[in-house]
């Protein structure tokens, strides 16, 4: 079905129930119209970091349940599926008939030869300062040694994990590989499909290979144009400072909202409103907003929308307003890949208030754009200690596992409750249209005050709100949907 104005749910097959057909049955009978679209976390067969390392798109992995039960649940919502263009796992088709056959293989230009890559430029390279060059997620060379069967030894560019092995894209194996798995993806419901770290995909000598232009370009075209007789789109996903983003949108891409977690977060612990203001003014309409994901709160997202004195005081305050939130679960010793982003539940990180996280919400759904609620947002979820000691994994303290008894109780939590409400309020109502209009103000230090109306200014939506002392109303075509100026939710 076609992307709807709808919010969207961010979860892994396996998260709301142990497979995909608990998962739909527990959204009917406990979310209901809260949601209209789900955003549903790789689910394919992989070897690593929690379905980021596939091996196969052909199929779904038969733990979660199989393309049956996928299209069921596309059936009712729309769909949006990750495609890691920029890496595919060591145990695929490709990996392993490269390393069995080598030069006689259909894939001996599937991957980028890190040797192969680096005659291009002559002698001696690469040298020290071109590695230093290089935008990277490890301390080292981003490269990763394979073995052939004919005994030969050569190195292969390995941004991510190690099971994560880099893709030539400029290759046509690769092109025929891309054509071939979207399509796929479209035939069985996907009408949105995430460009996982697309930014590092183009690799070209005397470059940082992060984002380089125009290439990078070429390559969103090229998958648009996959799409578009399709009837789906794109949303290139990335983590960096938020004028990237904005860029991605003037080509008109969705785009993410990644700097409003942070941005929120300020604003709840500072008391002021003028950062979120200005930047709910320079958003957008064609976006989808995240206050939380699979993975950390993003901090780099946020810089020059937010001083960096700014975005110290809010990391900072998130050590001490949060809950069960340590510095170390964002370092090395829990296996954590991105020193820019802090790893908590957002419901934690506000402390586990639910006055100042349901505010948050509402930040959320006036914003421009849809909104995407991650699964333990959704349930206000609180940090899950037992499950990051177990695994020494710093994200999975946001990874928490719901049986469908858990969820039966989390929805009758008040703040859960309203989020629910809020929600499916937001979804029917007209002035959120992303063909309308917002108008943001700032009476004094502490409020703030958001106007949404459709294009034909018939429906008006209004927020007004304290950031200091949490309260807020909200008000459509003058009647009160929701006011929390005086009540505190736990006490309801």
């Amino acid at each position: 079905m076609p992307i709807k104005n709808k919010a969207m749910l961010i979860t892994y097959a396996d998260s709301l129930g142990k497979n995909i057909k608990e998962l739909h049955q527990i959204l009917d009978q406990y979310i209901g119209k809260s949601i209209g679209g789900v955003h549903l976390l790789p689910f394919f067969p992989s070897t690593g970091d929690r379905g980021f390392a596939p091996s196969d798109y052909t199929r779904v992995d038969s733990s979660f349940g199989d393309w049956n039960d996928v299209e069921s649940l596309g059936e009712k919502y729309y769909l949006m599926f990750d495609f890691m263009i920029n890496h595919i796992s060591r145990e695929s088709i490709m990996y392993q008939d490269f390393k069995e056959k080598h030069d006689r293989s259909e894939y001996k230009d599937f991957f980028i030869r890190w040797e192969k890559f680096w005659q291009e430029a002559g002698q001696k390279r690469p040298t020290q300062a071109d590695i230093d060059l290089i935008y990277k997620r490890k301390d080292r060379a981003p490269i990763q040694e394979i073995d052939f069967a004919d005994g030969k030894k050569e190195h292969l560019w390995n941004t991510f994990g190690d099971e994560q092995i880099d893709i030539n894209v400029k290759s046509a194996a690769a092109q025929k590989f891309f054509k071939e798995t979207l399509e796929n993806m479209v035939k069985h419901g996907a009408d949105l499909i995430r460009l996982d770290a697309f930014a590092y995909a183009i690799k070209k000598i005397d470059t940082n290979d992060f984002f380089v232009e125009p290439e990078i370009w070429d390559l969103l075209n090229q998958i648009r144009d996959i799409l578009t007789p399709l009837k789906a789109e794109i949303l290139p996903e990335i983590h960096e400072h938020y004028t990237i983003p904005q860029k991605i949108s003037q080509h008109d891409f969705f785009i993410y909202d990644f700097a409003l977690p942070m941005t929120t977060l300020y604003t709840l612990y500072s008391g002021k409103t003028n950062r979120l203001a200005k930047w709910l003014k320079m958003s957008p309409m064609k976006q989808f907003t995240t206050l939380d994901t699979h993975d950390g709160i993003g901090v780099v997202d946020a810089r020059d929308i937010l001083t960096d004195q700014e975005i110290d005081f809010a990391s900072e305050e998130l050590y001490k307003v949060g809950a069960n939130v340590k510095k170390t679960y964002s370092s090395a010793s829990y296996n954590n890949l991105d020193i820019y982003q802090i790893n908590s539940t957002y419901y934690s990180a506000l402390g586990n208030d639910d006055k100042a996280y349901l505010l948050s919400r509402a930040f959320q759904i006036f914003a421009p754009g849809i909104p995407m609620i991650y699964y333990v947002g959704l349930l206000a979820g609180s940090n899950d200690i037992e499950l990051l000691e177990k695994t020494k994994e710093g994200r999975n303290i946001n990874r928490h596992y719901y049986t469908a008894q858990e969820v039966a109780g989390e929805v009758k939590r008040p703040v859960v409750a309203k989020l629910l409400q809020m929600l499916a309020w937001r979804n029917d109502f007209a002035a959120f249209d992303l063909d309308g209009s917002i108008d943001v103000q700032t009476p004094s230090d502490t409020t703030i005050k958001i106007v949404r109306k459709d294009q034909a200014g018939k429906n008006v939506a209004i927020l007004e709100a304290d950031a200091l002392d949490k309260t807020f109303k909200i008000t459509a075509n003058d009647k009160i949907i929701m006011n929390e100026t005086v009540a505190d939710t736990r006490e309801l």
